[in-house]
């Protein structure tokens, strides 16, 4: 018999997570070589645009790198600077970082449909998952790009 309990409880969850963790590692040899060494940690990569005159945030992108992936969070412009290329150069200021200084060789993110996903599709990445109803009435999508 098991009691079944439904609250947040951080300390279960570390211990959940560490559990699954040595888990993945045993049945994966991929995971496995991993342990242990630099690519196994996600770096934080961040790129921000500052009014030149203000210093007032114009726009970011908040991500991280894993491995050979760079994993893309947050992409965000003020409304006053979109369409002027700004969200093209911090991708591409993220991506070149990436590639160049982490070895990155691929890119993912994901995105609402009533976001960017035809932005992304102009700049080289592939929808590989759709999620619909994600909330109810919203697609997410799922998406990934070569890099170099």
């Amino acid at each position: 018999m098991f009691r079944i309990e439904t609250e947040v409880d951080k300390s279960r969850r570390d211990l959940l997570r560490s559990r699954l963790r040595d888990s993945d590692t045993s049945a994966s040899p991929v995971l496995r070589a991993l342990r242990g060494t630099p690519a196994e940690r996600e770096v934080p990569l961040h790129v921000w645009a500052l009014d030149a005159v203000t210093g007032d945030l114009a726009g970011g992108l908040v991500g991280h790198t894993w491995t050979t992936w760079l994993h893309i969070t947050y992409l965000w412009v003020t409304p006053h600077h979109r369409g002027t290329g700004l969200g093209t150069h911090l991708l591409s200021e993220a991506e070149h970082l990436a590639h160049t200084q982490r070895s990155c060789t691929r890119a993912r993110l994901e995105t609402w449909d009533f976001q960017a996903p035809e932005f992304y599709k102009r700049r080289g990445y592939e929808v590989v998952c759709a999620i619909e109803d994600y909330p109810p009435g919203v697609t997410e999508f799922t998406m990934t790009k070569r890099l170099g």
